[in-house]
């Protein structure tokens, strides 16, 4: 028997709105059922897993073996001949065929907070205009179905920065954040959504304080941009909580043994709960990875273990992501995108660590548009320059904005005036693009 809106329980709209993420969704078999149909897919996806803190190019993609620069990290080999990675990635490795590793860029940018605004927006923070849009709302304002009650863009266990967000686009394309209240991967409380508000959990109060708040918006003679922010939030949440759909936060309708390989921790569910998000039409998800209890990407200090640590926690869940997505049909849809705001540096320090380095680094991309199966660019044999088709972030937001059907070239509208997709000098990399 359907349920009506009125039918649910206190404790079942708690659920639904907040602990178990539920109705956040289309049904599952609505991309199937257009499939079966002859229709063409839906439009492209894109999931970011963004390595937070920086990423050793070293002890990942760019092994240097045999170079004192490259420390005790070894290399192995790829499903691509000719092609190695770090020891540290196995699984990726088994995966080579339909990934692009851009081992040649170069930005600018060294500090933690001026390298991740380049890296989420594509533009260095320079002069007055510092509210640009990140890669997630750019993708959701060009790619979100009209009328869709699912967000354009979630970030899963968010790194942001307070300047960071949907900028100039408004609110419409913001994040909508869901974090991990519990180290607990078995209980419905580890991912939550933020900002999500609901009267009490009683289908009738959240009913009447709706309309109670709609009344009041008419009544309103001018509204500030933080209340518009909060309201444009708050109707995002009651459309998902309304629609309840089959519940893409739903992981436990997954298989014991999917779950586990993806990894039973924050980043390996969230990657697996970006697959269920993409699958019922959300074009943007954002993955991040900033710690593991061994330490971060920021590995100053003991980067042979910590990187080792990381890679742990992130091989399992990127490899397994791959695969989910192909066995699915989904991943010739569904762009993955890893990296970081920098590398680190080929010389250790004497602290055993990696230093910050913007000159010479590493990211890799999969699915969608891309070519795997290749490499673009190259280093030095010790890692310190880039001898090869030099990257910048500006290229590369070219490449992934091309590969998800979107002119790089072209413009978004901050009120009457022009503002470029991406900053000056943006080049696709063609031969990464099917």
């Amino acid at each position: 028997m359907k349920r009506t809106f009125q039918s649910y329980s206190r404790r079942e709209m708690f659920r639904i709105a907040a602990a178990s993420l539920g109705g956040i969704s289309c049904s599952p078999w609505l991309p199937r059922l257009a499939q079966a149909a002859g229709e063409k897919r839906p439009p492209k996806s894109c999931i970011l897993l963004w390595m937070a803190g920086g990423p050793s190019q070293l002890e990942t993609l760019d092994p240097k073996p045999g170079h004192s620069n490259g420390g005790p990290t070894k290399a192995i080999s790829t499903a691509v001949p000719g092609i190695e990675l770090s020891q540290n990635l196995p699984g990726l490795a088994k995966q080579m065929k339909d990934v692009a590793l851009v081992r040649s860029m170069k930005t600018r940018e060294g500090d933690h907070g001026r390298a991740t605004q380049l890296m989420m927006t594509g533009y260095r923070p320079m002069g007055g205009m510092t509210d640009y849009p990140v890669l997630g709302s750019m993708v959701s304002q060009r790619m979100k179905p009209p009328g869709s009650p699912l967000p354009g863009f979630v970030s899963i266990a968010p790194f942001r920065l307070a300047n960071l967000g949907s900028g100039f686009l408004g609110p419409d394309h913001s994040p909508l954040l869901v974090s991990g209240a519990s180290d607990d991967p078995n209980t419905r409380a580890n991912l939550t959504v933020e900002n999500l508000e609901v009267a009490g959990g009683d289908p009738a109060a959240l009913g009447e304080r709706q309309a109670l708040l709609n009344i009041l918006r008419q009544g309103a003679p001018s509204a500030s941009s933080s209340a518009l922010k909060h309201a444009s939030v708050y109707d995002q949440a009651m459309r998902m909580v309304e629609t309840r759909g089959e519940g893409a936060f739903e992981l436990d309708e997954e298989s014991t043994e999917l779950r586990d390989a993806y990894g039973r921790n924050r980043f390996g569910q969230g990657c697996l709960l970006a697959r269920r998000l993409v699958e019922r039409g959300v074009p943007f998800v954002e993955v991040t990875l900033d710690r593991t209890a061994e330490g971060s990407w920021d590995s100053h200090l003991n980067n042979f273990r910590t990187v080792s640590s990381m890679c742990e926690t992130l091989d399992p869940a990127w490899s397994t992501l791959l695969t989910d997505l192909r066995d699915r049909g989904m991943l010739e849809s569904t762009m993955v995108v890893w990296m970081g705001e920098f590398g680190r540096t080929p010389r250790i320090n004497p602290n055993r660590g990696r230093d910050h380095f913007p000159d010479a680094w590493s990211v890799a991309l999969a699915g969608g548009s891309i070519r795997g199966g290749q490499v673009h660019g190259a280093t030095s044999k010790d890692g310190m320059e880039v001898v090869d088709a030099p990257t910048s972030a500006p290229d590369l937001y070219a490449t992934i904005l091309e590969g998800l059907g979107i002119d790089s070239s072209s413009s978004n509208d901050m009120g009457d005036r022009p503002i470029p997709m991406i900053d000056e000098g943006g080049t696709p990399i063609r031969e990464l693009l099917g």
